[in-house]
């Protein structure tokens, strides 16, 4: 027999480090997809492109609280904000740490507002854009790469 029923919610660890608490600003929902718009308790403003049964199963509305997850992975960099790109999730910050690996590397910014976000990224493309502790970087994410959590 299940020690935990289907219905029963349990508390979940997650690997994904980027974990951004915020509120919703605003729902734009469709037929299958809705945008979400989110201000971070940071203050800058990102928006989550999720399915509108999510809205609806985890009670997404205006006002409400949320968590903005995002995998490392899913995290590009830039070295100032770019135009022309549909990627409309663009976060400056500082580098506050850089852990370079033989193929990829981890680099941690500190946004503007406060808040720490990793970014997985080649060494080669680390090394290319002189990304390095104390430097500037615009953490760039596709609302597509960012999931939602309510609790």
């Amino acid at each position: 027999m299940d020690d935990h029923p289907r219905d029963e919610r349990r508390d979940m660890s997650l690997s994904i480090r980027n974990q951004l608490p915020g509120t919703v600003m605003a729902v734009s929902a469709g037929p299958a997809m809705a945008a979400v718009r989110i201000r971070l308790d940071s203050g800058e403003e990102i928006t989550s492109a999720v399915t509108a049964d999510a809205v609806t199963e985890l009670g997404i509305f205006p006002g409400g609280a949320v968590s903005a997850l995002v995998k490392a992975s899913e995290v590009a960099l830039a070295t100032s904000r770019v135009k022309g790109l549909s990627i409309r999730n663009q976060l400056p910050g500082t580098v506050v740490s850089v852990t370079p690996g033989t193929a990829m590397a981890a680099v941690r910014l500190r946004l503007d507002g406060g808040q720490d976000l990793t970014a997985a990224v080649t060494e080669e493309a680390r090394e290319e854009l002189g990304l390095a502790v104390g430097g500037s970087a615009v953490a760039l994410v596709k609302a597509t790469a960012i999931s939602l959590s309510t609790d």
